[in-house]
């Protein structure tokens, strides 16, 4: 089998968590080829994800390392065995990478927590919604890469009502949901989708309130799969995601969702009566919001 030409993240992040073990290890590349029985260019295409390492030789690397959670070497076996291959496959040759693996990480996710300055976060997107921010995009596509921009937003939404849905906790600015898109009827059908979402026992939804301590700041979503330290951080950015995936940055973004989820309002709960609710909440905003637009 020939090298991969453009190995996706999930390939990448493979090969960077087995460097991560041989560095931990105290071994030069050469020394670990030796090890492992191969030669050290062949090591060296396994970095960087252009191919994939079988099963026994990455328990050899974990032995060596001195690993002793047999769940996390199975975890990264399992990473580097998966087939790559998902709902997500079809748009191959129609959308960017980026999407691709995002939809990936999110299939393999147990949890997620997100937050969203700007924008309702994609895996909540309405098929209108989505059809207003990519009419209104800053990045130009043609009429068939937005269309199948948007299905894609729509099914990663499925996600979530699916068998094994991950739990998901999302943050949103209060900003990003008083924008009306040119039209009402799509921001209220968009605060009326997050209000029957945050029915889901899996969905926790916060609004961050505009007069609130913390500004804006950047969005981002933290993906964590079954071993927590083989999560990964999404930082949006106009060119182009940020893919950060070292212990320092996962708990750096843990920390900082934590402080964001403590200063938002407490979670739409649509099933409360009206006398236990809170004074403020998120469900008093989104209503004080949609008001307006019914």
């Amino acid at each position: 089998m020939g090298l991969r030409v453009d190995p996706t993240y999930r390939q990448r992040r493979f090969g960077l968590e087995l460097r991560r073990l041989r560095e931990r290890a105290g071994l030069s590349s050469t020394e670990a080829a030796a090890l492992l029985g191969m030669r050290q260019p062949q090591l060296s295409s396994v970095e960087v994800g252009k191919t994939g390492l079988a099963s026994e030789r990455v328990q050899r690397l974990a032995q060596a390392e001195g690993v002793s959670s047999q769940t996390c070497v199975q975890a990264l076996i399992d990473l580097g065995q998966r087939s790559g291959k998902g709902w997500w496959s079809e748009y191959r040759k129609v959308l960017s990478s980026a999407h691709l693996d995002l939809a990936e990480l999110e299939d393999g996710a147990r949890s997620m927590v997100t937050y969203e300055p700007m924008f309702v976060p994609g895996i909540l997107q309405t098929r209108d919604y989505a059809e207003a921010i990519h009419r209104g995009g800053y990045r130009p596509m043609t009429e068939e890469g937005q269309a199948a921009a948007v299905r894609f937003r729509v099914r990663r939404g499925a996600l979530l009502t699916g068998e094994r849905p991950p739990s998901l906790h999302a943050v949103i600015h209060e900003a990003a949901l008083s924008v009306s898109l040119g039209e009402p009827k799509v921001m209220r059908d968009q605060l009326l989708h997050l209000i029957e979402l945050a029915r889901l026992p899996h969905v926790t939804i916060q609004v961050l309130p505009s007069d609130g301590p913390i500004p804006f700041g950047t969005g981002f979503v933290l993906l964590t799969p079954q071993v927590r330290e083989l999560g990964t951080v999404v930082v949006s950015h106009i060119e182009k995601s940020l893919y950060l995936d070292d212990e320092e940055a996962l708990s750096r973004y843990r920390d900082w969702f934590a402080t964001l989820a403590g200063s938002a309002l407490p979670a739409v709960d649509p099933d409360a009566s009206p006398e236990t609710c809170a004074a403020k909440g998120s469900l008093g905003l989104l209503q004080r919001i949609l008001y307006p637009l019914l």
